[in-house]
Protein backbone atom coordinates (compact mmCIF):
# COMPACT_ATOMS: atom_id res chain seq x y z
CA UNK A 1 0.00 0.00 0.00
CA UNK A 2 1.85 3.56 -0.96
CA UNK A 3 1.91 5.98 1.42
CA UNK A 4 0.36 9.37 1.41
CA UNK A 5 2.18 12.30 1.03
CA UNK A 6 3.42 13.58 4.37
CA UNK A 7 2.63 17.14 3.78
CA UNK A 8 -1.10 16.13 2.81
CA UNK A 9 -1.21 13.74 5.92
CA UNK A 10 -0.02 17.10 7.99
CA UNK A 11 -2.39 19.50 6.02
CA UNK A 12 0.23 22.02 5.16
CA UNK A 13 2.08 23.72 2.41
CA UNK A 14 5.13 22.27 0.83
CA UNK A 15 6.35 25.57 1.87
CA UNK A 16 5.50 25.38 5.62
CA UNK A 17 7.97 26.49 8.04
CA UNK A 18 8.90 24.41 11.11
CA UNK A 19 6.00 26.53 13.58
CA UNK A 20 3.46 25.49 11.22
CA UNK A 21 4.40 22.33 10.77
CA UNK A 22 4.86 21.60 14.51
CA UNK A 23 1.14 23.65 15.42
CA UNK A 24 -0.50 21.07 12.32
CA UNK A 25 0.89 18.10 14.33
CA UNK A 26 -0.26 18.70 17.67
CA UNK A 27 -3.81 20.05 16.58
CA UNK A 28 -4.38 17.16 14.43
CA UNK A 29 -2.41 14.52 17.11
CA UNK A 30 -4.39 15.60 19.77
CA UNK A 31 -7.76 14.81 18.34
CA UNK A 32 -6.28 10.84 17.26
CA UNK A 33 -4.10 9.94 20.04
CA UNK A 34 -4.87 6.27 21.18
CA UNK A 35 -5.03 7.82 25.04
CA UNK A 36 -8.03 9.51 24.08
CA UNK A 37 -9.53 7.01 21.60
CA UNK A 38 -9.51 3.61 23.16
CA UNK A 39 -9.98 0.58 21.54
CA UNK A 40 -9.86 2.28 17.92
CA UNK A 41 -7.60 1.24 15.81
CA UNK A 42 -8.54 3.83 12.60
CA UNK A 43 -7.44 6.30 15.49
CA UNK A 44 -4.16 4.57 16.36
CA UNK A 45 -3.28 4.41 12.56
CA UNK A 46 -3.69 8.26 11.64
CA UNK A 47 -1.56 8.57 14.82
CA UNK A 48 1.11 6.64 13.52
CA UNK A 49 0.92 8.20 10.15
CA UNK A 50 1.17 11.64 11.49
CA UNK A 51 3.72 10.94 13.84
CA UNK A 52 5.71 9.48 10.68
CA UNK A 53 4.96 12.62 8.34
CA UNK A 54 5.68 14.85 11.81
CA UNK A 55 9.30 12.72 12.66
CA UNK A 56 10.72 13.43 8.63
CA UNK A 57 9.36 17.42 8.08
CA UNK A 58 10.36 18.37 11.52
CA UNK A 59 14.14 17.18 10.51
CA UNK A 60 15.78 19.57 8.34
CA UNK A 61 17.94 16.93 6.48
CA UNK A 62 15.20 14.16 6.06
CA UNK A 63 12.52 16.72 4.56
CA UNK A 64 15.27 17.76 2.19
CA UNK A 65 15.74 14.19 1.76
CA UNK A 66 12.01 13.40 1.34
CA UNK A 67 11.53 16.86 -1.07
CA UNK A 68 14.13 15.39 -3.69
CA UNK A 69 12.96 11.97 -3.11
CA UNK A 70 10.06 11.28 -1.74
CA UNK A 71 9.27 8.20 0.79
CA UNK A 72 12.70 5.94 -1.48
CA UNK A 73 14.29 8.71 0.47
CA UNK A 74 13.46 8.56 3.82
CA UNK A 75 12.60 5.19 4.37
CA UNK A 76 16.01 3.89 4.99
CA UNK A 77 16.86 6.44 7.36
CA UNK A 78 13.36 6.56 9.91
CA UNK A 79 13.00 3.50 12.47
CA UNK A 80 10.30 5.14 14.02
CA UNK A 81 10.70 2.97 17.23
CA UNK A 82 10.29 6.32 19.60
CA UNK A 83 8.22 9.24 20.59
CA UNK A 84 6.15 9.20 17.42
CA UNK A 85 6.31 6.86 14.98
CA UNK A 86 6.56 3.11 16.26
CA UNK A 87 5.11 3.57 19.90
CA UNK A 88 3.25 6.87 20.97
CA UNK A 89 4.07 9.39 23.43
CA UNK A 90 1.59 9.71 26.45
CA UNK A 91 -1.27 12.33 25.18
CA UNK A 92 -0.15 14.67 28.06
CA UNK A 93 3.31 14.34 26.25
CA UNK A 94 1.78 16.50 23.47
CA UNK A 95 -0.37 18.29 25.65
CA UNK A 96 2.30 19.53 27.84
CA UNK A 97 4.13 20.59 25.17
CA UNK A 98 2.00 23.17 24.38
CA UNK A 99 2.07 24.18 27.78
CA UNK A 100 5.63 24.07 27.64
CA UNK A 101 5.37 26.83 25.14
CA UNK A 102 3.24 28.78 27.26
CA UNK A 103 5.35 28.64 30.39
CA UNK A 104 8.39 29.04 28.77
CA UNK A 105 10.11 25.80 28.42
CA UNK A 106 10.21 23.20 25.30
CA UNK A 107 9.00 19.58 24.85
CA UNK A 108 7.09 19.38 27.61
CA UNK A 109 9.69 20.83 30.16
CA UNK A 110 12.70 22.32 29.05
CA UNK A 111 15.25 24.03 31.09
CA UNK A 112 14.29 27.85 32.23
CA UNK A 113 17.28 30.17 32.11
CA UNK A 114 18.26 31.56 35.73
CA UNK A 115 20.29 34.08 34.07
CA UNK A 116 17.97 37.06 34.39
CA UNK A 117 18.05 41.02 33.15
CA UNK A 118 18.11 43.66 35.58
CA UNK A 119 14.94 45.83 35.47
CA UNK A 120 15.26 49.56 33.68
CA UNK A 121 14.85 52.85 35.89
CA UNK A 122 13.22 55.85 35.20
CA UNK A 123 14.51 59.30 36.27
CA UNK A 124 12.55 62.65 36.30
CA UNK A 125 15.52 65.76 35.76
CA UNK A 126 14.14 68.86 36.31
CA UNK A 127 15.14 71.67 33.96
CA UNK A 128 14.55 75.44 33.19
CA UNK A 129 13.08 76.69 29.79
CA UNK A 130 17.23 78.09 28.72
CA UNK A 131 19.03 74.94 30.05
CA UNK A 132 16.43 72.82 27.14
CA UNK A 133 16.72 75.10 24.80
CA UNK A 134 20.36 75.15 24.86
CA UNK A 135 21.40 71.65 25.87
CA UNK A 136 23.05 70.93 29.11
CA UNK A 137 25.30 68.14 30.89
CA UNK A 138 23.79 67.64 34.57
CA UNK A 139 24.87 65.22 37.08
CA UNK A 140 22.33 63.07 38.65
CA UNK A 141 22.38 60.80 41.65
CA UNK A 142 20.00 57.53 41.20
CA UNK A 143 19.84 55.07 43.74
CA UNK A 144 19.61 51.49 42.38
CA UNK A 145 20.72 47.96 42.82
CA UNK A 146 24.70 46.73 41.66
CA UNK A 147 25.62 43.48 41.22
CA UNK A 148 27.64 42.50 44.83
CA UNK A 149 31.40 42.84 44.80
CA UNK A 150 32.04 40.53 47.67
CA UNK A 151 29.81 37.34 45.78
CA UNK A 152 30.29 38.47 42.27
CA UNK A 153 26.41 38.63 42.02
CA UNK A 154 26.16 35.10 43.01
CA UNK A 155 24.76 35.66 46.06
CA UNK A 156 27.07 32.87 47.66
CA UNK A 157 29.53 33.21 50.76
CA UNK A 158 33.37 33.70 49.06
CA UNK A 159 34.57 29.89 48.26
CA UNK A 160 30.62 28.61 47.49
CA UNK A 161 28.67 27.97 44.84
CA UNK A 162 24.90 27.97 44.67
CA UNK A 163 23.53 23.98 44.24
CA UNK A 164 20.82 23.08 41.68
CA UNK A 165 17.58 22.82 42.95
CA UNK A 166 16.64 18.99 44.12
CA UNK A 167 13.52 19.77 43.29
CA UNK A 168 12.64 20.65 39.98
CA UNK A 169 16.57 19.67 38.80
CA UNK A 170 17.42 22.97 37.95
CA UNK A 171 14.63 23.94 35.71
CA UNK A 172 12.87 26.49 37.62
CA UNK A 173 9.10 24.68 37.19
CA UNK A 174 7.51 21.85 38.25
CA UNK A 175 4.91 19.97 36.25
CA UNK A 176 1.66 18.87 37.77
CA UNK A 177 -0.22 16.13 36.43
CA UNK A 178 -3.57 14.84 36.75
CA UNK A 179 -4.76 12.16 33.94
CA UNK A 180 -3.79 13.71 30.51
CA UNK A 181 -4.11 17.20 31.71
CA UNK A 182 -0.58 18.81 32.53
CA UNK A 183 0.50 22.19 33.79
CA UNK A 184 3.86 24.28 34.70
CA UNK A 185 3.88 26.40 37.58
CA UNK A 186 7.07 27.80 39.29
CA UNK A 187 9.14 25.91 41.40
CA UNK A 188 8.24 26.26 45.49
CA UNK A 189 11.72 25.48 46.71
CA UNK A 190 14.00 27.94 44.41
CA UNK A 191 11.23 30.49 43.84
CA UNK A 192 12.05 29.97 39.67
CA UNK A 193 15.58 30.31 40.25
CA UNK A 194 16.45 26.41 39.54
CA UNK A 195 19.22 26.99 42.26
CA UNK A 196 19.54 27.05 45.76
CA UNK A 197 21.84 29.11 48.16
CA UNK A 198 22.63 27.35 51.41
CA UNK A 199 25.60 29.45 52.61
CA UNK A 200 24.74 32.63 51.76
CA UNK A 201 26.97 35.88 51.38
CA UNK A 202 27.07 38.28 54.04
CA UNK A 203 27.21 41.37 52.24
CA UNK A 204 24.12 40.82 50.20
CA UNK A 205 22.49 38.13 52.11
CA UNK A 206 22.03 35.67 49.18
CA UNK A 207 20.07 38.16 47.08
CA UNK A 208 23.49 38.81 44.85
CA UNK A 209 22.79 42.53 44.25
CA UNK A 210 22.68 45.60 46.64
CA UNK A 211 21.14 49.24 46.83
CA UNK A 212 24.06 51.88 45.99
CA UNK A 213 23.40 55.59 45.03
CA UNK A 214 25.53 55.97 41.57
CA UNK A 215 26.66 59.06 40.51
CA UNK A 216 26.20 59.76 36.48
CA UNK A 217 26.82 62.89 34.12
CA UNK A 218 23.59 63.17 31.80
CA UNK A 219 23.97 65.06 27.88
CA UNK A 220 21.05 66.59 27.75
CA UNK A 221 20.97 67.23 23.83
CA UNK A 222 19.62 71.08 23.06
CA UNK A 223 15.95 71.55 22.09
CA UNK A 224 14.29 69.10 24.40
CA UNK A 225 10.94 69.52 25.88
CA UNK A 226 8.85 68.40 28.65
CA UNK A 227 8.42 64.25 28.45
CA UNK A 228 11.43 63.69 25.94
CA UNK A 229 13.54 60.60 27.46
CA UNK A 230 17.57 60.01 27.29
CA UNK A 231 18.39 56.12 27.38
CA UNK A 232 21.38 55.45 29.08
CA UNK A 233 22.07 51.58 28.31
CA UNK A 234 23.10 49.40 31.02
CA UNK A 235 23.06 52.11 33.74
CA UNK A 236 20.16 50.18 35.11
CA UNK A 237 19.32 47.47 37.68
CA UNK A 238 22.29 45.06 37.79
CA UNK A 239 21.15 41.49 35.79
CA UNK A 240 20.82 38.42 38.32
CA UNK A 241 23.08 35.45 37.83
CA UNK A 242 25.10 37.26 35.40
CA UNK A 243 22.17 39.02 33.34
CA UNK A 244 22.63 42.29 31.89
CA UNK A 245 22.25 45.43 33.33
CA UNK A 246 18.84 47.00 32.95
CA UNK A 247 18.49 50.78 31.09
CA UNK A 248 18.12 53.78 32.81
CA UNK A 249 15.20 56.27 31.17
CA UNK A 250 16.36 59.90 32.07
CA UNK A 251 12.68 61.81 31.53
CA UNK A 252 12.68 65.75 31.37
CA UNK A 253 10.48 67.90 32.68
CA UNK A 254 10.54 71.46 31.72
CA UNK A 255 9.54 74.44 34.55
CA UNK A 256 7.40 77.17 34.02
CA UNK A 257 8.88 80.03 32.97
CA UNK A 258 8.06 83.49 34.10
CA UNK A 259 8.45 84.89 30.81
CA UNK A 260 7.93 82.13 27.86
CA UNK A 261 5.47 79.70 27.07
CA UNK A 262 6.95 77.07 24.65
CA UNK A 263 4.21 75.21 22.15
CA UNK A 264 6.51 72.74 19.89
CA UNK A 265 9.58 75.16 18.00
CA UNK A 266 7.91 78.52 19.10
CA UNK A 267 7.54 81.00 22.42
CA UNK A 268 5.10 82.73 23.11
CA UNK A 269 4.72 85.72 25.50
CA UNK A 270 2.83 88.62 26.25
CA UNK A 271 3.84 92.25 26.20
CA UNK A 272 2.21 94.71 28.15
CA UNK A 273 2.29 98.13 26.78
CA UNK A 274 0.36 101.73 27.93
CA UNK A 275 -2.68 102.89 26.12
CA UNK A 276 -0.54 105.70 24.83
CA UNK A 277 2.08 103.43 22.83
CA UNK A 278 -1.12 101.47 21.56
CA UNK A 279 -2.63 104.61 20.09
CA UNK A 280 0.49 106.52 18.82
CA UNK A 281 2.64 103.53 18.31
CA UNK A 282 6.42 103.67 19.29
CA UNK A 283 9.53 101.23 20.02
CA UNK A 284 9.96 98.56 22.76
CA UNK A 285 13.16 96.22 24.31
CA UNK A 286 11.39 92.48 23.40
CA UNK A 287 13.36 89.53 25.47
CA UNK A 288 14.20 86.37 23.60
CA UNK A 289 16.83 83.83 24.79
CA UNK A 290 19.18 85.45 22.64
CA UNK A 291 18.83 88.71 24.82
CA UNK A 292 16.90 91.44 23.74
CA UNK A 293 15.57 93.25 20.44
CA UNK A 294 13.68 95.97 19.38
CA UNK A 295 9.87 96.12 18.24
CA UNK A 296 7.93 98.84 16.33
CA UNK A 297 4.69 99.17 17.66
CA UNK A 298 2.73 100.50 15.19
CA UNK A 299 0.38 103.32 15.87
CA UNK A 300 -3.23 102.61 16.95
CA UNK A 301 -1.97 98.54 17.71
CA UNK A 302 -5.45 96.80 19.21
CA UNK A 303 -4.89 94.11 21.98
CA UNK A 304 -4.40 90.58 21.32
CA UNK A 305 -2.22 91.52 18.29
CA UNK A 306 0.45 89.28 17.75
CA UNK A 307 3.84 89.86 16.33
CA UNK A 308 6.44 87.61 15.13
CA UNK A 309 9.77 87.32 16.01
CA UNK A 310 11.26 84.85 13.07
CA UNK A 311 14.24 82.76 14.17
CA UNK A 312 13.75 83.77 17.57
CA UNK A 313 12.52 79.87 18.76
CA UNK A 314 13.58 76.39 19.72
CA UNK A 315 15.10 74.11 17.60
CA UNK A 316 13.96 71.01 17.92
CA UNK A 317 15.60 68.01 19.25
CA UNK A 318 14.22 65.76 16.28
CA UNK A 319 15.21 68.37 13.92
CA UNK A 320 13.44 70.55 11.63
CA UNK A 321 13.54 74.76 11.12
CA UNK A 322 14.12 76.45 14.39
CA UNK A 323 10.45 78.32 15.50
CA UNK A 324 9.64 81.95 16.20
CA UNK A 325 8.88 84.32 19.10
CA UNK A 326 5.52 85.24 18.88
CA UNK A 327 4.75 88.17 21.21
CA UNK A 328 0.91 89.15 22.12
CA UNK A 329 0.13 92.46 22.84
CA UNK A 330 -2.12 93.59 26.04
CA UNK A 331 -2.80 96.94 26.08
CA UNK A 332 -2.84 97.66 29.87
CA UNK A 333 -5.09 100.17 31.83
CA UNK A 334 -3.41 102.76 33.90
CA UNK A 335 -4.37 102.30 37.40
CA UNK A 336 -3.57 104.00 40.66
CA UNK A 337 -4.06 107.69 39.10
CA UNK A 338 -4.10 110.78 41.08
CA UNK A 339 -6.54 113.47 40.56
CA UNK A 340 -5.11 115.17 37.95
CA UNK A 341 -4.37 111.93 35.65
CA UNK A 342 -8.12 111.43 36.09
CA UNK A 343 -9.24 115.11 34.99
CA UNK A 344 -6.70 114.30 31.69
CA UNK A 345 -8.72 111.05 31.02
CA UNK A 346 -11.95 112.57 31.23
CA UNK A 347 -10.81 115.41 29.23
CA UNK A 348 -9.55 112.73 26.63
CA UNK A 349 -12.73 111.04 26.76
CA UNK A 350 -14.65 114.01 26.25
CA UNK A 351 -12.57 114.80 23.01
CA UNK A 352 -13.30 111.12 22.03
CA UNK A 353 -16.92 111.18 21.70
CA UNK A 354 -18.53 109.52 18.67
CA UNK A 355 -17.65 105.93 17.34
CA UNK A 356 -15.23 106.31 14.68
CA UNK A 357 -12.59 105.94 17.34
CA UNK A 358 -13.60 103.14 18.41
CA UNK A 359 -14.66 101.00 15.24
CA UNK A 360 -14.50 97.40 16.95
CA UNK A 361 -17.10 99.16 19.62
CA UNK A 362 -19.70 100.00 17.52
CA UNK A 363 -19.30 96.61 15.37
CA UNK A 364 -20.13 95.15 18.64
CA UNK A 365 -22.94 97.54 20.08
CA UNK A 366 -24.74 97.10 16.76
CA UNK A 367 -24.48 93.39 17.49
CA UNK A 368 -25.69 93.61 20.93
CA UNK A 369 -28.65 95.86 19.17
CA UNK A 370 -29.35 93.10 16.54
CA UNK A 371 -29.27 90.36 19.38
CA UNK A 372 -32.07 92.05 21.36
CA UNK A 373 -34.14 93.43 18.47
CA UNK A 374 -34.35 89.82 17.06
CA UNK A 375 -35.42 88.01 20.58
Amino acid sequence: MSKRDYYEVLGVERGADEKEIKKAYRRMAMKCHPDRNPGDSEAEAKFKELSEAYEVLADGQKRAAYDQFGHAGVDGQSGFGGGHGGGHGSFSDIFGDVFGDIFGGSGGGGRRSSVQRGSDLKYNLEMSLEEAVRGIEKTIKVPTLVNCEVCDGSGAKKGTQPQTCSTCGGVGQVRMQQGFFAVQQTCPTCGGNGRIIKDPCNACYGRGVKEETRTLNVKIPAGVDTGDRIRLSGEGEAGRNGGPSGDLYVEVRVKKHAIFEREGANLYCEMPISIAEAALGGELEVPTLEGRVKLKIPAETQTGRLFRLRGKGVTPVRGGGIGDLLCRVVVETPVNLNQRQKELLRELQDGLEGTKHSPKSKGWFDGVKKFFEEM
